[in-house]
């Protein structure tokens, strides 16, 4: 009698112990499949054709200076990026937030084997600089190109907080962003009917910008008007001497495209404002010819550099008597 109570003791047992299993499984699998129905794959269509994409990515490579301002802008620090144009090896006004951040090449040239080694689950990246080696980080992680860069900031920062997974925190940066335009259109007033010229001094080269590219884009939603000769659809050209006349309207913006060490843009810009036809100008006359900070009027182009741009607008014509 005594033996079969225990034996009786020890079946309840074992059964105890393998509905336990039983149900420690059961919850895995729901636990998985929550997990799956949190994080369904979504098709992302971009410049290169379609990327699926499951979650949020964690491990970010991005290949362009504007890339990294969009992921920064977003909260998110990518893991490897390009380096900056100008800055050794961030811009100024990014670098504080690019602490332990791997560098990885530049935009015409990212060096793919790092690259792999750092087992991204997205790389973000731009066609008119990567077209070429596509396959090869898609082979990697799934990877996003938008089109190009310059005048389609707002578009390539919204593919990219979609690839994120991140669209409804993007857009509201993108309102945020249009609503500090009209808020600084309407401080500057009648000051838009002012033209804006546009150019970039480079050693030996004079490069007049026109309506299509990162800063006359911005000038264009700002409501400000441009000079006949610069009043065009096309991002810029070069200009000889005999064409500084070109260079004249209301107020004249100018970037010095001089990298670390180096002073021939400089050089280019003073040779160039001082010279009989420019001293005719009447930006040069009037005293409202100024020099402003490359990375954010030009060589940075994403959204941190847009609002930096409008601040230093609004600063500079608050400033301007007219």
């Amino acid at each position: 009698m005594f033996r079969s109570k225990k034996w009786v003791a020890f079946t309840l047992l074992i059964a105890m112990s393998l509905l336990f299993v039983a149900c420690a499984n059961q919850n895995v699998v729901n636990s998985s499949e929550e997990s799956s129905n949190e994080a369904p794959a979504r098709t992302i269509k971009h410049a290169m054709g379609e990327t699926k994409i499951t979650g949020t990515p964690k491990r970010i490579v991005v290949l362009t200076n504007q890339g990294t301002e969009s992921l920064l802008e977003l909260g998110i620090k990518p893991v490897a990026a390009v380096k900056s144009w100008i800055g050794n090896p961030w811009y100024d006004h990014i670098k504080d937030q690019m602490d332990g951040v791997q560098v990885i090449g530049d935009e015409t040239q990212p060096n793919l084997e790092l690259i792999a080694s750092l087992k991204p689950d997205l790389i973000l990246g731009t066609k008119v600089r990567q077209e070429k080696v596509y396959t090869q980080l898609s082979s990697i992680a799934p990877t996003v190109f938008t089109e190009n860069l310059g005048d389609s900031m707002i578009e390539n920062f919204q593919l990219y907080a979609q690839a994120l997974n991140k669209e409804a925190e993007g857009q509201a940066i993108v309102d945020s962003y249009h609503q500090s335009i009209e808020q600084t259109k309407t401080a500057l007033g009648d000051k838009t009917k002012l033209r804006i010229s546009l150019a970039r001094f480079q050693p030996e080269k004079v490069r007049v910008y026109y309506k299509n590219n990162f800063a006359g884009i911005i000038l264009d939603q700002l409501g400000f008007t441009r000079p006949e000769a610069q009043n065009k659809d096309e991002f810029s050209a070069d200009i000889t001497n005999e064409q500084i006349p070109e260079l004249d309207g209301d107020v004249f913006f100018y970037f010095t495209s001089d990298r670390e060490g180096e002073t021939g843009a400089t050089k280019t810009a003073k040779e160039w404002l001082e010279s009989p036809l420019g001293k005719n100008l009447n930006v040069v006359k009037n005293q409202r010819a100024f020099n402003v900070n490359e990375p954010i009027w030009n060589t940075a182009g994403g959204i941190i550099a847009a609002k930096l741009l409008i601040e230093d607008i609004q600063a500079r014509f608050e400033k301007l008597n007219v």
